[in-house]
């Protein structure tokens, strides 16, 4: 059911839709390369924050609660104020389920998260249409990897997925990210050669170009 590189895989249909060539956006350049254990990256989040995505899809807006699920929402508070998910692409777009990001397009970056794992908090909210959970390989594993549920995914409740916030504002955008190539990105190809990989093989996936945090 879970597949290494930290994500779930559960059996769907595949849809494809149509949209023009688009060209990716470059890696946010990172040197050094984001270290997990830097004390930066260590906040408390806020009780409630939200966080703009621009991407090429347009742009949507996470609100986080962090009562639902504190250490995730710490940790992507962390991720989204240091720039982590800056240049990086929406990789695995099941219509119907979920929308998956959070590799780094950058192997160095990937190389130090790889491991960098969080223990689990209690699933105190439903996977619910635009709700944001961290992806994970079982117990104890959320790193980086996130997934936005396109529909209510309640069976993922009791698979120990813990929702901490959800889009309040351009989920029609989330529904527009491109799907054709479904599941095909290979996680552990992204991880070892980054956006290089993505854009050679999979040039219409749709990409962040800046995740911030905003009042």
């Amino acid at each position: 059911m879970f597949r290494r590189s930290y994500t779930f895989a559960i059996v769907v249909g595949l849809a494809a839709c149509g949209k023009a060539d688009k060209q990716p956006q470059p890696a946010a350049a990172t040197n050094p390369p984001l270290d997990p254990r830097s004390p930066a990256l260590q906040a408390k989040a806020p009780d409630t924050f939200n966080a703009h995505f621009e991407t090429s899809a347009g742009a949507f807006t996470v609100q986080v609660t962090r009562a639902w699920a504190p250490l995730g929402a710490d940790r992507f508070y962390n991720l989204v104020k240091n720039g982590f998910f800056d240049g990086t692409r929406f990789f695995r777009v099941l219509p119907g389920f979920v929308v998956q990001f959070g590799l780094s397009g950058n192997p160095m970056v990937s190389a130090r998260w790889h491991t960098a794992s969080i223990p689990d908090d209690p699933v105190e909210q439903h996977n619910t249409r635009g709700t944001i959970t961290f992806a994970t390989a079982g117990p104890n594993t959320r790193t980086t990897q996130l997934f936005i549920s396109f529909g209510d995914n309640l069976n993922l409740d009791g698979q120990g997925f813990a929702p901490f916030g959800k889009v309040v504002d351009g989920m029609s955008v989330v529904d527009k990210i491109y799907s054709g190539y479904g599941e095909r990105p290979d996680q552990g190809m992204i991880e070892s050669q980054g956006n290089a990989y993505l854009a050679s093989q999979f040039p219409r996936l749709d990409s962040i170009a800046q995740a911030t945090i905003v009042p």
